[in-house]
């Protein structure tokens, strides 16, 4: 399902609910949302706080019994966010030019870059706490590799594949630290969004 964020809310964000004993998204939180990001899009919220494409990666909404259905939501969530990329793309390069934007990818690229060349097992902090939940070496160093191919050898790989990986949980030690790998990833995601895009544009 494609969805933009003019067609979203003026549909009245309706997505398919889930059973009424089965867990979606909170209705009214995702309305809300996506009310407050369609107004900042088309620029009718002059009052409200700006959105940015960030917001729409890192939104999360309560889990609800009957709610929206979280797999429809977060489709809706990433055509959203590729057209608040596209946007501040074009917005940085109406007000500083192209090679102001080539400039912000290139040094991106840099710093994701230099954590990726990395040896296997060292990309990422350990947890401290050695009861912690932590993410697989193996499978997010697996997706690392992807990763340099990507974007040093112009690699085929989706900016969803990277939204929606999934990695074995590991304890302590053991694995790498989540919220430093979520923080890495989220960069990736900026950057992938910025390079590739938006499908029918």
């Amino acid at each position: 399902m494609t969805v933009t964020v003019e067609e979203t809310t003026r549909t009245n964000s309706k997505f398919k609910l889930v059973g009424p004993k089965d867990v979606g998204y909170n209705v009214k939180q995702v309305d809300v949302f996506l009310e407050r990001a369609r107004a900042y899009f088309l620029n009718t919220d002059t009052h409200g706080k700006a959105i940015t494409s960030r917001d729409v990666r890192t939104a999360s909404f309560d889990p609800a019994r009957g709610g929206y259905n979280a797999q429809a939501v977060d489709a809706a969530m990433d055509r959203i966010e590729d057209e608040f990329v596209l946007r501040e793309k074009e917005l940085l390069i109406a007000d500083q030019g192209e090679k102001a934007w080539m400039m912000k990818i290139g040094k991106t690229a840099s710093v994701l870059r230099a954590r990726l060349h990395r040896p296997d097992g060292e990309r990422f902090r350990r947890p401290s706490k050695r009861n912690a939940q932590s993410y697989s070496i193996e499978d997010v160093d697996l997706l690392c590799r992807e990763l340099l191919v990507y974007i040093e050898d112009n690699g085929e790989l989706s900016v969803d594949v990277v939204r929606r990986a999934v990695f074995a949980p590991a304890r302590g030690g053991d694995g790498y630290e989540e919220s430093q790998v979520d923080a890495f990833l989220d960069r990736v995601v900026e950057l992938m969004a910025s390079i590739d895009p938006v499908p029918g544009k």
